[in-house]
Protein backbone atom coordinates (compact mmCIF):
# COMPACT_ATOMS: atom_id res chain seq x y z
CA UNK A 1 0.00 0.00 0.00
CA UNK A 2 1.42 3.61 -0.87
CA UNK A 3 1.03 6.04 1.80
CA UNK A 4 -0.10 9.54 1.17
CA UNK A 5 0.14 12.60 2.90
CA UNK A 6 -3.02 14.35 3.90
CA UNK A 7 -2.08 17.85 4.52
CA UNK A 8 -3.22 19.39 1.32
CA UNK A 9 -6.05 19.26 -0.20
CA UNK A 10 -4.35 17.31 -3.32
CA UNK A 11 -2.77 14.55 -1.83
CA UNK A 12 0.40 12.93 -3.40
CA UNK A 13 2.51 9.60 -2.68
CA UNK A 14 4.90 9.55 -0.41
CA UNK A 15 6.69 6.84 -2.13
CA UNK A 16 6.69 6.79 -6.02
CA UNK A 17 5.04 4.19 -8.29
CA UNK A 18 6.69 0.84 -9.53
CA UNK A 19 9.17 1.51 -12.22
CA UNK A 20 7.91 -1.39 -14.14
CA UNK A 21 5.25 -4.67 -13.36
CA UNK A 22 7.39 -7.98 -13.84
CA UNK A 23 4.43 -9.48 -15.71
CA UNK A 24 5.20 -6.95 -18.43
CA UNK A 25 9.24 -6.49 -18.45
CA UNK A 26 10.95 -6.61 -21.83
CA UNK A 27 13.25 -9.37 -22.58
CA UNK A 28 15.12 -11.38 -24.93
CA UNK A 29 16.16 -15.31 -26.36
CA UNK A 30 18.43 -15.77 -28.33
CA UNK A 31 19.43 -19.21 -30.45
CA UNK A 32 22.41 -19.93 -32.22
CA UNK A 33 23.34 -22.53 -35.04
CA UNK A 34 26.48 -23.40 -37.05
CA UNK A 35 26.29 -25.05 -40.41
CA UNK A 36 28.79 -26.08 -43.25
CA UNK A 37 28.82 -25.13 -46.43
CA UNK A 38 26.22 -27.91 -47.24
CA UNK A 39 23.91 -26.87 -45.42
CA UNK A 40 24.73 -29.54 -42.36
CA UNK A 41 24.11 -28.33 -38.75
CA UNK A 42 27.85 -28.33 -37.06
CA UNK A 43 26.16 -27.04 -33.80
CA UNK A 44 23.16 -25.82 -32.49
CA UNK A 45 23.41 -24.47 -28.70
CA UNK A 46 19.80 -23.83 -28.04
CA UNK A 47 17.70 -21.02 -26.99
CA UNK A 48 19.32 -18.90 -24.32
CA UNK A 49 18.30 -15.39 -22.73
CA UNK A 50 19.77 -12.27 -23.41
CA UNK A 51 20.01 -8.69 -21.47
CA UNK A 52 17.58 -6.31 -22.47
CA UNK A 53 20.30 -2.84 -21.95
CA UNK A 54 18.60 0.36 -20.34
CA UNK A 55 19.47 2.32 -24.20
CA UNK A 56 16.32 -0.09 -25.21
CA UNK A 57 14.06 1.85 -22.49
CA UNK A 58 15.29 4.85 -24.11
CA UNK A 59 15.29 3.81 -27.67
CA UNK A 60 11.55 3.37 -26.97
CA UNK A 61 10.71 6.81 -25.70
CA UNK A 62 12.49 8.69 -28.31
CA UNK A 63 9.84 6.44 -30.67
CA UNK A 64 6.93 7.69 -28.37
CA UNK A 65 8.29 11.19 -28.80
CA UNK A 66 8.53 11.17 -32.19
CA UNK A 67 10.41 13.75 -34.78
CA UNK A 68 13.20 11.13 -35.14
CA UNK A 69 14.80 11.06 -31.74
CA UNK A 70 15.30 7.14 -32.22
CA UNK A 71 15.94 4.71 -35.32
CA UNK A 72 15.07 1.18 -35.90
CA UNK A 73 17.14 -1.92 -35.52
CA UNK A 74 20.55 -0.59 -37.31
CA UNK A 75 22.28 -3.98 -37.66
CA UNK A 76 23.61 -6.32 -34.96
CA UNK A 77 27.26 -5.46 -33.67
CA UNK A 78 29.43 -9.04 -33.25
CA UNK A 79 32.34 -9.21 -31.34
CA UNK A 80 35.77 -10.92 -29.64
CA UNK A 81 34.86 -10.04 -26.32
CA UNK A 82 38.00 -11.12 -23.83
CA UNK A 83 39.96 -13.90 -24.66
CA UNK A 84 40.08 -14.61 -20.80
CA UNK A 85 36.68 -15.66 -20.78
CA UNK A 86 37.52 -19.11 -22.48
CA UNK A 87 39.00 -19.77 -19.29
CA UNK A 88 36.90 -18.07 -16.65
CA UNK A 89 34.01 -18.18 -18.57
CA UNK A 90 32.01 -15.31 -19.93
CA UNK A 91 30.38 -12.83 -17.40
CA UNK A 92 27.18 -12.13 -17.43
CA UNK A 93 25.26 -8.96 -19.62
CA UNK A 94 24.67 -6.88 -17.65
CA UNK A 95 21.43 -4.14 -18.40
CA UNK A 96 23.84 -0.72 -18.05
CA UNK A 97 26.27 -2.03 -21.06
CA UNK A 98 26.24 0.47 -23.87
CA UNK A 99 29.03 -1.24 -25.49
CA UNK A 100 30.61 -4.37 -26.20
CA UNK A 101 34.18 -5.20 -24.57
CA UNK A 102 35.89 -5.62 -28.27
CA UNK A 103 36.12 -1.77 -29.46
CA UNK A 104 36.38 -2.68 -33.75
CA UNK A 105 33.15 -4.74 -33.36
CA UNK A 106 31.44 -5.82 -36.96
CA UNK A 107 28.27 -4.65 -37.80
CA UNK A 108 26.00 -7.19 -39.51
CA UNK A 109 23.81 -4.78 -41.53
CA UNK A 110 19.98 -4.73 -41.58
CA UNK A 111 20.31 -6.15 -45.44
CA UNK A 112 21.81 -9.42 -43.78
CA UNK A 113 18.55 -9.53 -41.05
CA UNK A 114 15.33 -10.82 -41.45
CA UNK A 115 13.36 -8.68 -38.96
CA UNK A 116 9.17 -10.06 -38.33
CA UNK A 117 6.41 -9.85 -35.96
CA UNK A 118 5.58 -13.29 -34.28
CA UNK A 119 2.16 -14.04 -32.83
CA UNK A 120 3.46 -16.86 -30.35
CA UNK A 121 6.26 -18.22 -32.70
CA UNK A 122 4.62 -18.05 -35.73
CA UNK A 123 5.49 -14.64 -38.44
CA UNK A 124 2.49 -12.36 -39.18
CA UNK A 125 2.88 -9.10 -40.82
CA UNK A 126 0.22 -7.44 -37.81
CA UNK A 127 1.90 -6.24 -35.55
CA UNK A 128 2.41 -7.67 -32.29
CA UNK A 129 4.68 -7.16 -28.74
CA UNK A 130 6.84 -9.70 -30.10
CA UNK A 131 9.95 -9.15 -32.62
CA UNK A 132 12.28 -11.74 -34.19
CA UNK A 133 15.15 -10.94 -36.15
CA UNK A 134 17.47 -13.38 -37.88
CA UNK A 135 20.80 -12.06 -38.77
CA UNK A 136 22.98 -14.35 -40.47
CA UNK A 137 27.08 -14.08 -40.86
CA UNK A 138 27.98 -16.17 -44.40
CA UNK A 139 31.44 -17.63 -45.14
CA UNK A 140 33.71 -15.14 -44.49
CA UNK A 141 32.21 -12.68 -41.96
CA UNK A 142 33.66 -11.29 -40.17
CA UNK A 143 36.21 -10.38 -42.22
CA UNK A 144 38.62 -11.61 -40.02
CA UNK A 145 41.40 -11.85 -39.28
CA UNK A 146 42.15 -7.90 -39.78
CA UNK A 147 44.41 -5.21 -37.95
CA UNK A 148 42.41 -5.61 -34.66
CA UNK A 149 41.62 -9.34 -34.95
CA UNK A 150 43.61 -12.40 -34.80
CA UNK A 151 40.86 -14.75 -35.28
CA UNK A 152 37.28 -14.95 -36.08
CA UNK A 153 36.36 -16.30 -32.54
CA UNK A 154 33.36 -14.29 -31.43
CA UNK A 155 32.30 -14.21 -27.52
CA UNK A 156 29.57 -11.50 -27.47
CA UNK A 157 26.98 -9.40 -29.69
CA UNK A 158 24.64 -6.61 -29.42
CA UNK A 159 21.70 -5.31 -31.31
CA UNK A 160 22.54 -2.18 -32.10
CA UNK A 161 19.35 0.94 -32.91
CA UNK A 162 19.96 4.52 -33.09
CA UNK A 163 19.03 7.51 -30.42
CA UNK A 164 20.03 11.21 -31.19
CA UNK A 165 22.39 10.19 -33.76
CA UNK A 166 24.24 8.12 -31.52
CA UNK A 167 24.33 3.77 -32.28
CA UNK A 168 23.02 2.64 -28.85
CA UNK A 169 23.13 -0.97 -27.66
CA UNK A 170 19.45 -2.53 -27.34
CA UNK A 171 20.06 -6.28 -25.67
CA UNK A 172 23.85 -7.44 -24.85
CA UNK A 173 25.03 -11.04 -25.10
CA UNK A 174 28.12 -12.56 -24.12
CA UNK A 175 28.64 -16.30 -24.69
CA UNK A 176 31.13 -19.13 -24.67
CA UNK A 177 33.33 -18.86 -27.76
CA UNK A 178 32.06 -19.36 -31.48
CA UNK A 179 35.15 -20.11 -33.47
CA UNK A 180 34.30 -18.75 -36.97
CA UNK A 181 35.87 -20.77 -39.41
CA UNK A 182 35.69 -18.78 -43.06
CA UNK A 183 33.32 -21.13 -44.82
CA UNK A 184 30.94 -22.09 -41.86
CA UNK A 185 27.80 -19.80 -41.56
CA UNK A 186 25.98 -18.79 -38.06
CA UNK A 187 22.45 -18.08 -38.18
CA UNK A 188 21.41 -15.87 -34.65
CA UNK A 189 17.66 -15.87 -34.29
CA UNK A 190 16.77 -13.03 -31.28
CA UNK A 191 12.91 -12.91 -30.04
CA UNK A 192 12.18 -9.54 -28.51
CA UNK A 193 9.12 -9.35 -25.99
CA UNK A 194 7.65 -5.94 -24.91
Amino acid sequence: MIATTTSSATASPVEPPPAEYPAMALQGHYHDALTTPDGRVLWDRGWKRNTIVSDCRRLLAGFLHGGGISLAIQGLWVGRGSDGWDVSGPPPGAPTQSALVDPFPFLVPPAAMQIDFLDGAAVTATPTNRLQIKATLGPGLPPWPDGNHATANLREFGLVGQIGGVKSLINYVTHPVIVKDPVSTLTRTIWLVF
